[in-house]
């Protein structure tokens, strides 16, 4: 019997963000560190994004180990090709995760075929995980009862702190505050510091330092184990 899990990336499709037309796309880092964890877990990775088709990229940087390997793997020509969301159904998956990138805040918290799979892939037992500004995903999602999705629960994004040395003049709103205001019980730490929080199957990230640890604990959370 194949016991092999499966986790569906889903990407950001904008390249351009803001009234400075700030070039973006997704994090590589929050991309390559994850498919590094998970590959070394035996742990398989599929592509999507609302458009499908090569997901823009920002941040590279070749003298990372993680980032060069995966610049140069397999998996990011799969990825080049992601699948259109809405021609994907989540409960395929054991897990879907959203890596950041400022080009989430332009189209994955928007996006109506992103609120649909976060919904169904929570509403079927599945992980649902962000990592940055990937969290964005969950604006918007509401359960069978009509609460937030996010409501009451505890999660992490990039912070307002962080984002105030960032990229506070191209962001479309605060996503700390747009997660607040839906309910979330937000923390975060130091800026650019590591911050992973499970609460259940919600697995968040706080920034690019997050994204292998939260991984990590997908990979706990899929294998059975306590965080």
């Amino acid at each position: 019997m194949n016991t092999t899990k499966h986790v569906l990336f889903i990407l950001t499709n904008a390249g351009e963000i803001g009234p400075n037309k700030r070039e973006t796309g997704y994090f590589f880092p929050e991309v390559a560190h994850p498919f590094e964890v998970f590959d070394h877990a035996g742990i398989a990775v599929e592509y999507a994004s609302p458009l499908g088709g090569t997901p823009p990229e920002d941040g590279y940087d070749e003298n990372d180990p993680a980032q060069l390997a995966f610049r140069n793997s397999s998996s990011i020509r799969r990825m080049a090709r992601s699948r259109k969301l809405s021609e994907v159904d989540v409960l395929d998956y054991d897990a879907i995760f959203f890596p950041g990138g400022l080009g989430p805040m332009v189209d994955i918290a928007n996006d109506p075929d992103v609120k649909r799979a976060v919904a169904r892939a929570w509403n079927a037992g599945k992980i649902v995980a962000a990592v940055c500004h990937g969290p964005a995903a969950f604006l918007g999602v509401t359960l069978e009862d009509g609460s937030p999705l996010v409501s009451g629960r505890k999660l992490t994004s990039f912070s307002n702190e962080e984002e105030a040395g960032y990229a506070q003049a191209d962001v479309p709103f605060s996503l700390e505050d747009a997660l607040r205001a839906e309910g979330a019980d937000y923390s975060s730490t130091a800026v650019w510091q590591e911050k992973v929080i499970v609460d259940g199957r919600l697995m968040t990230g706080q920034n690019p330092a997050s994204g292998g640890a939260l991984a990590q604990a997908i990979v706990q959370a899929l294998r059975g184990e306590s965080t």
